[in-house]
């Protein structure tokens, strides 16, 4: 497998609109790599630059991530019984979420009475509470460790789709085991991330350093021409679509039949790179038995002519996969916040 050139900073394009030339779009190793890369600022530009993450305001973050380090050095028990302890407080102290949460579970399992629904919604919370920590552990925990928590099955299909030798997209969704099911992968097969960048730079900056010692390059999420080159050297990119980014490059399809403004990214750039489509996800297993990772076939005939529809397909198989592990979806996203034309919103909070 190649690795993708490096090279200075890249600019940072959109996602493309339908009927946008890439041939006329310039492809240089300068010009493609990964924008969260800037190239080499002066010297004292970059010591301003680290010693600002170190302003009080950035303490509490430093503080957490101290935290962060310790708990992923724990024994695997007690790091499961600390994120379930976090997740039950959780449910307590982040109310808005937790409103969005049961919103959004009232929307999808209409055939839950009012109890069901509330234990799945206390039940997600827990799983965001141990979401919190295998965070830490993807970022931290000493790989040894680490090797003997997985089960990996389907990485036949993973390589199938690299021997095309027009790269991979590793089709996921935001699932509270995505942190760690992504670390897991890595030990198995390189691949590159996207990541959307965070707003507070001394989290981004821990972020970023902590992604890219695992899995390579992280990519930010509007750096397409990074994408295409990764995919151009037949390296897997990780990529979730299944988040609320507005109406732009969006069209609505049902997720869990509800019109959910979804990115139709995914068919799109499988069309600019000819690269396979390879589904992946991760399962949490009961108590401490680890976790399960699951790479399905590449997608057979996609894209298609129909955006529309291919758009769909991925929802369909995210929803699908979401059935089997609901707790363990991130439901505390406002992933219906985009509404159709004249639709009233569905957070009470938008109102």
């Amino acid at each position: 497998m190649r690795r993708a050139a490096s090279g200075n900073s890249g600019q940072i394009i959109p996602w493309p609109t339908p009927g946008t030339d890439f041939k006329s779009v310039p492809v240089t190793p300068q010009s493609v790599h990964c924008a969260a890369e800037p190239g080499t600022p002066p010297v004292n530009d970059t010591l301003n630059a680290q010693l600002s993450l170190w302003s009080p305001r950035y303490w509490p973050v430093h503080v957490g991530m101290t935290l962060g380090w310790l708990t992923a050095h724990l024994p695997f028990g007690v790091q499961m019984g600390l994120g379930r302890i976090l997740g039950d407080c959780a449910y307590y102290l982040m109310r808005e979420r937790r409103r969005v949460a049961r919103t959004n579970l009232g929307l999808c399992f209409p055939e839950l009475d009012t109890e069901a629904r509330r234990t799945l919604l206390r039940e997600h919370f827990r799983s965001l509470g141990l979401g919190v920590i295998e965070t830490a552990m993807s970022w931290w925990t000493p790989t040894a460790r680490l090797r003997g928590l997985a089960r990996i099955e389907g990485l036949e299909h993973l390589h199938a789709a690299l021997d095309a030798g027009r790269g991979v997209i590793l089709l996921s969704a935001h699932f509270t085991t995505l942190e760690i099911g992504g670390r897991l992968l890595s030990l198995h097969a390189p691949f590159h991330v996207l990541y959307r960048r965070h707003k507070n730079a001394a989290f981004e900056a821990v972020m970023q350093r902590a992604r890219e010692r695992h899995f390579e390059k992280a990519i930010a999420r509007d750096d397409m021409r990074g994408m295409l080159k990764s995919l151009k050297a037949n390296i897997p990119v990780w990529y979730a679509p299944d988040q609320n980014y507005g109406a732009e490059h969006s069209i609505f399809v049902s997720f869990f039949g509800i019109p959910a403004s979804t990115i139709t990214a995914t068919a799109r750039l499988a069309r600019i790179s000819g690269a396979r489509v390879v589904p992946f996800f991760q399962e949490r297993l009961p108590g401490t038995g680890g976790y399960r990772l699951k790479l399905y076939p590449a997608l057979e005939n996609f894209p298609t002519d129909d955006e529309a529809a291919d758009t769909q397909r991925v929802n369909t198989l995210i929803e699908t996969e979401i059935r089997k592990t609901p707790a363990q979806y991130l439901w505390a996203h406002r992933r219906f916040k985009t509404r159709p034309p004249g639709e009233a919103p569905v957070y009470k909070e938008q109102l």
